[in-house]
């Protein structure tokens, strides 16, 4: 099982380089940048690409539509270049608040946005003959309303590594069955090492449409991992069960959360509403309390040294099942990365 850790909506000047390179001299493999309508993703890793020699850097994930895919595909290409092909590349739809609300752009059909998206990136990315693509979201060369007429398709003037990954942000249904056709791997924001048969059947699915043999051998499950350190278990549970609050009760709509649905999913279909009702009716430290110890206890590590030690082992369990091929932590300390490298060995 692979190690990695999230970096989160940070810009460059906050990012703990020296956490990144303990990481690094633990042995991590990855470490992941998020945009929201902050920093950006994109800067973030190249800043931290250009301060290390070995870990892989990752972007979790770049906003599809706020960015065209060839723009996306530009960026990857110079990432893996300058890094010496160091560079993962994570994408999502987000959701309809932020990408209407802040990108000013239509959310449209996000599964129908990542087909077509992860089409022309791989397209770029392969270079065997110029560009084109007729989509519902995307058309290349572009001669709709207001064009010039002038677009021609063209292939892109620097070799690419075709092998380049592409993960998604992914944790419904059909998004899980999609990112098993098309992608490399998928990030679940959080996972219960225990419940990860949840995926299989999708996966399954997935896997199934995409042919070649394709399957959890050759495909990255990287779960969001929060851990917490301290001899104060439930001070340790507190901002984890804050941040659960805020997912599950207020990341989107009341008829559109896709964390909340998942939440259900994970066992927790009371809880969920009841969370999501107090967060949304402005009653946040009440959501918050409304997170049951289970539900951290299940998706996150917490606690002193050897609680966490003995809760690796379901992880590992997972990853020796083909559920887990990447620990992702988030919010991680040094303590944090050296106890969690020592129990995955």
């Amino acid at each position: 099982m692979k190690l990695g850790i999230v970096l989160g909506y940070r810009g460059a000047s906050s990012i703990d380089m020296d956490l990144v390179k303990e990481a690094e001299r633990l042995g991590y493999d990855s470490a992941w940048t998020s945009e929201a309508w902050g920093s950006d993703a994109v800067s973030p890793a190249a800043w931290v690409l250009a301060q290390t020699t070995k870990i892989k850097v990752g972007t979790a994930i770049m906003q599809m539509p706020a960015r065209t895919p060839a723009m996306t595909a530009m960026t990857a290409m110079t990432l893996q270049a300058l890094s010496g092909n160091r560079f993962l590349l994570g994408l999502g739809p987000s959701g309809p608040q932020v990408i209407e609300g802040w990108h000013g752009v239509p959310y449209g059909k996000p599964l129908t946005r990542f087909r077509e998206y992860v089409s022309i990136i791989r397209q770029i990315l392969a270079r065997e003959r110029p560009l084109e693509h007729q989509g519902e979201h995307y058309q290349i060369p572009y001669n709709g309303p207001g064009a010039t007429g002038l677009g021609k398709p063209l292939k892109s003037i620097i070799h690419a590594d075709p092998a380049l990954k592409i993960f998604t942000a992914s944790i419904t249904p059909a998004s899980v069955r999609m990112a098993a056709e098309i992608a490399d791997g998928f990030f679940p924001i959080f996972m219960n090492p225990e419940r990860a048969h949840l995926f299989d059947n999708d996966l399954r699915a997935g896997f199934a449409k995409a042919g070649g043999g394709k399957g959890l051998h050759n495909f990255e499950i990287c779960p969001f991992v929060p851990i917490r350190v301290g001899n104060d278990l439930e001070a340790c549970r507190k901002p984890i069960r804050d941040n659960l609050a805020l997912y599950i009760g207020g990341m989107g709509a009341r008829e559109k959360n896709f964390y909340n649905d998942y939440a259900k999913r994970l066992g927790y279909e009371e809880e969920a509403r009841k969370i999501q009702d107090l967060f949304l009716g402005g009653r946040k430290p009440e959501a918050s309390a409304a997170v049951p110890d289970s539900l951290v206890d299940e998706i996150a590590l917490v606690g002193p040294p050897e609680r966490i030690a003995e809760r690796m082992q379901a992880w590992k369990r997972a990853a020796r099942d083909g559920h887990v091929a990447s620990m992702l932590l988030t919010r991680a300390t040094p303590e944090a990365l050296r106890i969690v490298a020592e129990a995955a060995a």
